[in-house]
């Protein structure tokens, strides 16, 4: 009789695990949206009170802590990461050094950097949500390089489309006018610009962005009916997302979107850090050997990142220009390490 062959291991088709994927990952998108409704009609968005000297609500002040907290947090995955940190020393050292000093010694760096940090935030967040379906897709078993610069196509117009189309278009390019502090009458023009020619933005993001999709729609079934895997676990992510997007970014119907498309964002970027970082951060702290040392170092990870961001939101509204320039360099470094660290193609990462 001959031996069984031991049976053959499946491939999981989920980052994580199921549970700890839709927690972080698939689920929040829906769950802020859900989120935003809530808190739009409760007294947390409509009642201000008097914090470190500014008038802020309740929702407003929790926003901003979570939004620094995952910022900062990726300094987890490069200074904090000895093996990634000698990979990158001069990206991880040296340019973010440049940068805050040029910050403290030019008006007109410090205000590019700024500005330069508000939209670099829009294109991080559709890249983080193409990073997601690009590994769901690995998972399915499908080559991580087919498709890239569709996928990355199609997730920037689901996230920057409603922006430039929407109603919060003038929320994002209000900031051209700090400008103003260096006299330059170029770039605090480009508000009123946007705002005079945003019908004709509007329709050109449509257009392109209903020929793009179905084009996108098309294109999966093709690959479908050629024998290729599909992830519906991207399928649903990249919908759930769009829909959320564009329903927020567009309309803004409760007046929350800010805290809607971060609140979603910020958590799957926990998430992500987390399950990367965890066993790393554990031996940092010196919590391996440590009975419920798992537990501890999550505790310190989450304490970590959300009293810098507490910091950020007492002391960050430009009472001290070092500690503002600090925020922004850690804006900026967050935006541009996710763009080479998390990446499918760099699995030793």
């Amino acid at each position: 009789m001959e031996a069984t062959q031991p049976a053959r291991r499946l491939r999981s088709a989920y980052i994580v695990k199921a549970w700890y994927d839709w927690l972080f990952f698939l689920g929040p998108p829906v769950a802020a949206l859900v989120l935003g409704w809530w808190v739009s009609t409760s007294r947390a968005a409509n009642e201000p009170f008097l914090w470190s000297e500014q008038n802020v609500t309740p929702s407003g002040l929790m926003l901003g802590v979570f939004i620094h907290a995952h910022l900062v947090i990726v300094l987890f995955r490069s200074h904090a990461n000895r093996r990634v940190l000698l990979e990158h020393p001069y990206r991880f050292s040296l340019v973010p050094a440049c940068v805050l000093v040029g910050m403290m010694i030019s008006p007109w760096v410090a205000v590019i950097c700024s500005v330069l940090a508000t939209f670099w935030d829009v294109y991080h967040s559709g890249a983080q949500t193409f990073g997601f379906g690009r590994i769901y897709d690995a998972k399915a078993g499908n080559d991580p390089l087919g498709g890239r610069k569709l996928d990355f196509a199609v997730n920037q117009l689901l996230y920057a489309g409603p922006i430039v189309a929407g109603a919060t278009m003038m929320d994002h390019f209000e900031d051209f006018y700090e400008f103003r502090s260096v006299k330059s009458v170029f770039f605090t023009n480009v508000p009123a610009f946007m705002e005079n020619n945003q019908a004709i933005f509007a329709k050109a993001v449509v257009a392109g962005g209903v020929a793009l999709v179905a084009f996108y729609l098309l294109y999966n079934v093709r690959l479908y009916r050629q024998g290729r895997n599909v992830s519906w676990q991207k399928v649903w992510l990249l919908g759930s997302t769009g829909v959320v997007s564009v329903f927020t970014w567009g309309y803004n119907t409760w007046g929350e979107a800010f805290l809607i498309m971060n609140f979603f964002h910020a958590l799957q970027y926990f998430g992500i850090v987390w399950a990367s970082e965890h066993r790393n951060m554990r031996k940092m702290f010196r919590l391996d050997k440590l009975r419920g040392g798992k537990f501890a170092t999550w505790a310190l990870f989450v304490s970590l990142a959300f009293a810098y961001g507490t910091c950020v939101e007492a002391f960050g509204d430009g009472r001290s220009e070092l500690w503002w320039s600090m925020t922004i360099v850690i804006s900026l470094m967050h935006f541009w390490y996710d763009g080479f660290i998390w990446s499918v193609r760099k699995p030793k990462s």
